[in-house]
């Protein structure tokens, strides 16, 4: 499936600036982490299949590792955002496929 570069910068933006990370209560925007535009990647086909639902998001975040300790380890997404980000970023892809 090819996404359109545009649509899939669009998303990136509103996911990177909606969603961070937080350790030891520091939060990193994904934007600022580069990662907002890989998960964009991953949860462009639940946008365009209608497919926004919690344990679909849910299983995107737990298999996107984030290297940490320059790759030492790696852990999931998920592991790293709060809770209140998940409900963000399912409200941003809600948003963005009324866009669409």
């Amino acid at each position: 499936m090819s996404i359109p570069t545009e649509t899939l910068e669009a998303l990136a933006a509103d996911i990177g600036e909606a969603v961070y990370i937080d350790v030891a209560r520091w939060h990193l925007y994904l934007n600022d982490a580069n990662l907002h535009t890989q998960l964009a990647e991953q949860l462009y086909p639940l946008v365009e299949n209608d497919q926004i639902a919690d344990a679909e998001i849910t299983a995107v975040l737990r298999g996107l590792a984030v290297p940490l300790g320059g790759g030492r380890n790696t852990i999931p997404l998920r592991d790293l955002i709060p809770s209140t980000c998940e409900r963000a970023l399912k409200q941003v892809l809600e948003d963005f496929k009324d866009r669409l």
